[in-house]
C-alpha cells in the first residue's frame, strides 16, 4: 500500500518556512557565541536574564554535545523540510519526519526551559526566542500535518 501526502494550505508553507529561518538565525547566533565567547551576546549578565550563565552552564551540553549544535542541526533540517520544495516532496515519510522532528524538538525545549528555570535560575533571551519559534512551529504543524498525512478519519454521512 503506497501512502501519499496531501497538499497543505499556502499559509502553512510560508509560516513554517519563515519560522524555520528565524530559528536558524537564532541558532547561528548562539553557535557563533559558543565559539567566540559570550561577550558577543547582547544580553544582561545580572538578574533573571543572564544569557552567558545559561549558555555556559553544565546544562548547555546534552550527552557531551553543545546544545547550540543540536539547535543548529534541528533548524538546518527544518529549513529544508519546511521549504516550499520540502512541502512539495512526494515522499510520505519525509512529511512524517517533519512532524516527528517538531515534536521531538518541543520535548527537548521543555527540558531546556525547566533547566533554565529550576537548575540554572536564569533565562537567555535568545534561547527563549528559539523556544518560542519551536513551540509556534509545532502548533502550525499540529494543525496541518495530521490532515496532510491522512491521519484524520473522515466521517461518513
Amino acid at each position: 500500500m503506497s501512502r501519499t501526502a496531501l497538499s497543505v494550505p499556502r499559509w502553512a508553507v510560508i509560516t513554517t518556512f519563515v519560522l524555520s529561518l528565524i530559528g536558524l538565525g537564532l541558532s547561528i547566533y548562539l553557535t557563533v557565541a559558543h565559539y567566540e565567547g559570550t561577550q558577543i551576546l547582547a544580553c544582561s549578565e545580572t538578574g533573571l536574564f543572564n544569557c552567558a550563565k545559561v549558555t555556559t552552564s553544565g546544562e548547555s551540553r546534552f550527552l557531551g554535545i553543545p546544545v547550540v549544535f543540536l539547535g543548529l542541526g534541528n533548524y538546518l533540517v527544518m529549513c529544508g523540510l519546511n521549504s516550499p520544495w520540502g512541502w512539495r516532496a512526494k515522499w510520505y515519510w519525509l512529511h512524517v519526519a517533519r512532524f516527528v522532528l517538531a515534536i521531538g524538538a518541543m520535548i527537548f525545549v521543555l527540558w531546556l526551559v525547566s533547566a533554565e528555570l529550576l537548575i540554572i535560575n536564569n533565562i537567555c533571551y535568545y534561547c527563549t526566542g528559539v523556544h518560542i519559534v519551536t513551540f509556534t512551529l509545532l502548533v502550525v504543524l499540529s494543525r496541518v500535518s495530521p490532515t496532510q498525512l491522512g491521519w484524520n478519519k473522515s466521517v461518513a454521512n
